[in-house]
C-alpha cells in the first residue's frame, strides 16, 4: 500500500532542491539529486540557477526570459552558483548566473526580469489532447516493461518522483515506430507547492528539460531508454508569458524543426488545462547515435 504522506514528502524533498544556502554575497551553494543518469539533470541546474537570479531582483519583478549553456556535466555534489548584477533599470533587471563545482564552470545563464506591464496580448491556441486522467505516467509505462526495461534504469528510474509525467502519445519506450516531431507530455507536482511564485517557475524550469530533447528522435524510430542514443542538453531558453501553478496539470507541446550534425533543435509550449500558454521553451542537445 502506498504510503498517504509519500507525495508531499516526495514534492517537499524537491522543494528543498531548489532552495539555496547564502555562502557570501550573491553566492549561494545548492544540493543535487541523483536520477540515476552519469551526470546531474540540466533541469535541475536551470532551476536552481534561476534562482539564485531571483534572489538578488525584488519581488515585484518576475523572471520573463532566461538563456544557459551547459558547458560540462555536473558532478553528484554541491554546486556553487555566482550572480553578477548586470543591469537594474527602471523596468527590466539583468542578472548573468555561473554555476562552478571544484573550480570548473559547468553552467551560465542570462535571466532578465521586469515589472508587471500592460500592453498588448495574444496567443497560440492549445492543441486538442486528451486530458491527463486518462494516460499512465511515465513511472507506470517503465514499470509495465518488466524484464524488457534496461538494467541501468531498474532503480532509479522506477523510484517515485515529486512531478508527474503523463505522455499523450503512447509509444513503444525501447522501440518506438518512427513518427512525426509532435510531442505532449500533461506535468506536475504530486502535492501541493507553496504559494511562492519563485518556487513553481524554478520547478517549471525543471520539469522544461524533462522530454523536450525526446521530439528530435521522433522521426528516426530511437529511443533513450534503448541505450542506442547518447544525448546531452546544449542549451536551453525559456519565456515566462502569464501565471501559472506547478501543482496543476500543465500541458507540454513539444516540436523538433530541425537534426543535423549531431545536434537536434527542440521548441516547446507550455498550457494551462484552461488553454492559456503560459511559457515557452528552446533547446539544442548533442544526439550520438550508436550503429
Amino acid at each position: 500500500m502506498t504510503d498517504p504522506a509519500e507525495p508531499a514528502r516526495l514534492v517537499n524533498e524537491l522543494v528543498e532542491l531548489m532552495r539555496l544556502e547564502p555562502s557570501g554575497p550573491d553566492t549561494f551553494i545548492a544540493q543535487t539529486e541523483d536520477l540515476g543518469a552519469p551526470s546531474v539533470f540540466g533541469g535541475q541546474v536551470l532551476g536552481q540557477a534561476l534562482v539564485a537570479a531571483s534572489l538578488t531582483v525584488p519581488t515585484d519583478r518576475p523572471v520573463h526570459s532566461m538563456h544557459a549553456y551547459f558547458l560540462l556535466p555536473g558532478d553528484y555534489a554541491p554546486i556553487d552558483y555566482s550572480v553578477d548584477r548586470v543591469r537594474d533599470g527602471r523596468s527590466f533587471t539583468t542578472r548573468h548566473v555561473m554555476a562552478r563545482q571544484a573550480d570548473r564552470i559547468i553552467f551560465e545563464m542570462s535571466a532578465s526580469f521586469q515589472t508587471d506591464d500592460q500592453g498588448v496580448e495574444h496567443q497560440f491556441p492549445m492543441p486538442a489532447a486528451v486530458g491527463p486522467e486518462s494516460l499512465k505516467s511515465e513511472r507506470e509505462e517503465r514499470i509495465a516493461l518488466g524484464d524488457r526495461l534496461p538494467e541501468r534504469w531498474r532503480e532509479k528510474g522506477l523510484q517515485p518522483h515529486g512531478i508527474e509525467y503523463r505522455r499523450v502519445h503512447a509509444d513503444d519506450l525501447i522501440d518506438p515506430v518512427p513518427r512525426a516531431t509532435e510531442d505532449a507530455v500533461w506535468m506536475r507536482t504530486v502535492a501541493p507547492l507553496p504559494d511562492d511564485p519563485i518556487v513553481h517557475r524554478a520547478l517549471l524550469a525543471y520539469a522544461s528539460d524533462h522530454g523536450l530533447l525526446h521530439a528530435a528522435i521522433l522521426p528516426h524510430g530511437l529511443s533513450f531508454l534503448g541505450g542506442r542514443v547518447r544525448p546531452a542538453s546544449l542549451d536551453h531558453a525559456m519565456w515566462f508569458h502569464r501565471d501559472f501553478r506547478m501543482d496543476e496539470w500543465l500541458l507540454y507541446c513539444v516540436d523538433s524543426p530541425s537534426a543535423s550534425g549531431a545536434r537536434g533543435l527542440c521548441r516547446g509550449s507550455v498550457f494551462t488545462r484552461d488553454g492559456r500558454l503560459v511559457a515557452s521553451t528552446a533547446q539544442e542537445g548533442m544526439l550520438r547515435v550508436r550503429a
